[in-house]
């Protein structure tokens, strides 16, 4: 019963502070034609004042066989000394995680999505290994696949809508939070001397306590991610597709 009640406030205080029902598996309006299989790698680079800094190189797999979508991300730095590899899981017909991994220099984290959500963060640097197993009591996405959902929801100008969407990390919050969709917008961006027409959608998540934005230049004719912007307290950080043709 409290879990029941629990589940209900959750839901209840996303629509009335938004106007709207955060979307999530069971009521998910992506359109999954967008969906394709893709190998692509994005320049990350850091913006301060008037210096560009490139910090490295971070390339995605995406593949689906039918029934699960998988995502890879390789992240290439030269500081760093071990791989950095996030690996996702979802179900096709509506994005539900079934799987998250995440393996750096500073932590591994990894969650299986069931009946259960159970899975571990191992902190690399304090030592500290925290387990989690808990109910899964409302339907979310997966904090790391969400950016990919952006892309397959139904764009237009005004768009606008809330996700519901898990995150474990023990050093700030674990649980089941939002990301907004507060703005999409028509715009023209210029690549190899073409102009491409695109959608530049603003959101904003919980992970950040919505103080950093991101912008995500989508184009309008692929739904291929063209360019991301994350604005941060005194610089900005761009990620920029190296391989569009």
């Amino acid at each position: 019963m409290i879990k029941n009640i629990a589940t209900l406030t959750f839901s209840l205080c996303l629509a009335f502070t938004y106007g709207q029902q955060a979307i999530a598996p069971g009521n998910n309006p992506f359109d999954s034609t967008w969906i394709k299989d893709e190998n692509y790698t994005m320049k990350w680079l850091v913006l301060q004042d008037t210096i560009s800094h490139e910090l490295g190189e971070v390339t995605t797999s995406i593949q689906h066989d039918g029934e699960k979508l998988t995502l890879i991300t390789h992240v290439a730095m030269p500081q760093l000394t071990e791989p950095w590899v996030d690996s996702t899981i979802v179900k096709l017909k509506d994005l539900a995680p079934l799987y998250h991994s995440s393996y750096n220099q500073n932590r591994d984290m990894v969650i299986h999505f069931e009946d259960r959500l159970t899975g571990y963060y191992n902190d690399k640097k304090t030592g500290k290994k925290t387990e989690l197993d808990q109910e899964s009591a409302v339907s979310f996405f997966d904090s790391n696949s969400y950016p990919q959902l952006i892309r397959w929801l139904p764009l237009e100008d005004g768009y606008q809508q809330v996700i519901s969407i898990f995150d474990f990390n023990p050093n700030t919050q674990t649980g089941v939070i939002t990301a907004t969709i507060k703005a999409v917008d028509s715009e023209v961006m210029e690549i190899d001397g073409q102009p491409k027409e695109v959608w530049k959608v603003l959101v904003t998540d919980d992970i950040s306590n919505n103080q950093m934005p991101s912008y995500y230049y989508i184009d309008k004719k692929s739904r291929i991610l063209l360019k991301q912007e994350i604005e941060m307290p005194g610089r900005k950080m761009v990620m920029e597709r190296v391989d569009f043709k």
